[in-house]
């Protein structure tokens, strides 16, 4: 974007990303919009521009975020459409795919980084060869990493190609279901102590989690079959102290899962709700080093 003369004082502003800037009338950069400038007509657009962009992008993000967890097939034809966005290319770049046969499945064997989608050519992508090639497919799976095997060896060649994922997905942190999980209840992240409910549930919230009934509550999708993760935050009043109690996972009627029937991507997703919850706890002298 070229130089937007303001109203007053020989002042010019553009917008870098999505950041207002400013050079005064002998074309010197200011460090800042003077404060003379907030309400001038020109700041106020690029301003209100920039909002937009942020929200564009964060939304976004968060819809390839959504194809990634819940792994849904996603038509070349739309990653095509929407690939000239810069938002929606920064989101997309360089994510693992797997182009997705007629019988649904994925073939792993295929994936690659996305470098490319055209409404003509198709999907492009670096294979893990280091070759670039185009996929011959109608939909592609973006996997969530704990379906990826080899993925240490993945994220090293990640690094030795340069790649930054606008989406976390090969660095994500993954959990693994541990073979003495019975029961309905996993209880490693209860008792985890907030001064005041509030906080709790603000935490979660800021994570980008919905709180329902007491429970910090996850979406999840596990082969084609909706469920959703739930740890337990409290119902008290806001101001009164809590302690977290245990995680569980729920079908689409609510009915408790029997831990040893939680998929791998939806047992990974609910532990690391639960985690980056339990994180932001009150830690006392005996539990420093804890998680």
């Amino acid at each position: 974007m070229g130089w937007i003369e303001t109203e007053s004082g020989g002042y010019a502003v553009t917008l870098d990303g999505t950041k207002v800037l400013c050079r005064n009338g002998a074309g010197r950069a200011l460090k800042q919009v003077p404060a003379k400038l907030r309400d001038d007509a020109e700041v106020v657009r690029l301003r209100q521009l920039a909002e937009w962009l942020e929200r564009h992008e964060r939304e976004c993000r968060e819809q390839v975020d959504t194809w990634l967890v819940r792994s849904l097939p996603v038509p070349v034809a739309l990653l095509a459409r929407v690939w000239p966005d810069a938002a929606w290319q920064s989101a997309l770049r360089d994510l693992v795919v797997a182009p997705v046969g007629a019988d649904g499945a994925a073939d792993m064997e295929r994936a690659g980084f996305l470098r490319d989608a055209d409404p003509a050519k198709g999907a492009g992508i670096v294979d893990l060869d280091g070759d670039s090639v185009r996929l011959e497919c109608e939909t592609v799976l973006i996997p969530h990493p704990v379906l990826l095997e080899d993925l240490d060896d993945l994220r090293e060649f990640a690094v030795e190609l340069g790649v930054e994922q606008g989406v976390e997905q090969l660095f994500r942190q993954v959990w693994r279901r541990p073979g003495e999980a019975r029961g309905h209840d996993w209880q490693v992240y209860a008792n985890g102590k907030f001064e005041q409910l509030r906080h709790a549930t603000a935490r979660a919230v800021s994570l980008g989690y919905r709180v329902r009934g007491g429970h910090a509550v996850c979406p999840l999708v596990e082969d084609g079959r909706a469920l959703e993760a739930a740890f337990w935050l409290g119902d008290d009043y806001p101001e009164a102290e809590s302690l977290t109690g245990p995680l569980e996972w729920r079908d689409k009627d609510g009915r408790r899962l029997p831990l040893a029937e939680v998929g791998p991507v939806a047992w990974s997703e609910g532990e690391r709700m639960a985690a980056l919850v339990y994180a932001g706890r009150v830690v006392g002298d005996d539990e420093e080093g804890r998680l």
